[in-house]
């Protein structure tokens, strides 16, 4: 069917179009999905300036965050000058149902917020860990390892979070902090808190940003700060099978797997319930030791940047010997 339905006041078009090569759902499951899990994913995104990835029909995936022109003029949202493009970004704010039917009606398959609330940009809600295993059988098995280490130095620092899969191989680690830290505070408090967990046990687990230094290992990713994304929980993901980021208790981490929750089955899982709000802690102040210790760690992109160009010297300087 072409077209001729509506909800939420948005026409619908081309429902029964699949998503995306392998998705194995129909723009129809995702506008269906979206509708059913409005309530719940709407808390995650209002008020957020955000990012969605599109997939255009026979097309390849793209990330969206500066608003089309034919944005319709009651969809909320935000101008933000964005510093490596030189430009002014006017981003959404999914505050309603009908955007979010809207976006969904565009083919926007992924939703990824701010870590910030429109008009508080040095602010963030939350400390991030996203945690990024290794290729191969067994991944998220070692992310989840990994997240059980963060949990503990979470612990012992005082701090608690809540846990998600981010629908693909790996987990995130959300942990609410109280209004008003700055961006450099939270992103060095995020520093301090991988490098605490790498302490604990660093068989498996690193900090390592370079790829080629992790060995095998979960990279403890504790860059997810001030401006950046995080794929939000119960979005669905551009993988096969259309997964979606789905929050898990924590005693329940090691009996789960991302393929448990698909665009298809999530709402079964989910009933009337929201893990998300139920599982994540109040707000948190950040204890001044992890504070002290994360400003002493380099930031992790900068100090891989000096790296890199010191290796490439290094080679070059063999490659003439």
């Amino acid at each position: 069917m072409a077209g001729g339905e509506e909800r939420a006041g948005v026409s619908l078009s081309n429902l029964d179009q699949p998503l995306f090569d392998g998705a194995e759902a129909t723009k129809r499951d995702l506008v269906d999905y979206l509708d059913a899990v409005a309530d719940r994913i709407i808390p995650v995104l209002a008020d957020r300036p955000l990012s969605v990835v599109r997939v255009h029909r026979g097309g390849e995936p793209f990330m969206q965050k500066n608003l089309p022109k034919y944005t319709p003029d009651w969809v909320a949202s935000v101008p933000l000058w964005a510093e490596t493009s030189r430009r002014k970004v006017t981003y959404a704010l999914c505050n309603d149902r009908r955007t979010l039917i809207w976006f969904g009606n565009q083919r926007a398959i992924e939703y990824h917020p701010a870590l910030v609330l429109a008009g508080e940009w040095a602010h963030p809600t939350y400390l991030i860990m996203d945690l990024d295993p290794p290729e191969g059988d067994g991944s998220f098995g070692l992310s989840v390892r990994a997240a059980h280490l963060v949990r503990q130095a979470l612990a012992d620092s005082g701090l608690a979070g809540a846990v998600k899969t981010s629908g693909a191989k790996g987990v995130h680690i959300f942990v609410p902090i109280e209004s008003g830290v700055g961006a450099e505070d939270a992103a060095a408090a995020t520093r301090a808190i991988a490098a605490r967990a790498e302490r604990i046990d660093s068989s498996f687990a690193t900090t390592a940003f370079i790829r080629e230094d992790r060995e095998g290992k979960v990279f403890l990713d504790s860059t997810r700060a001030g401006g950046a994304t995080v794929v939000a929980t119960y979005s669905p993901r551009i993988r096969p099978g259309t997964p979606v980021s789905f929050p898990v208790p924590w005693d329940e981490l090691d009996s789960v797997k991302p393929a448990d929750f698909t665009l298809k089955t999530a709402l079964e899982r989910l009933g009337d319930r929201d893990p998300w709000a139920e599982t994540m802690p109040s707000p948190q102040k950040l204890p001044v030791d992890l504070l002290e210790e994360g400003h002493t760690i380099p930031i992790a992109r900068v100090q891989a940047m000096h790296e890199g160009k010191r290796r490439k010297r290094a080679r070059e300087k063999e490659a003439e010997s």
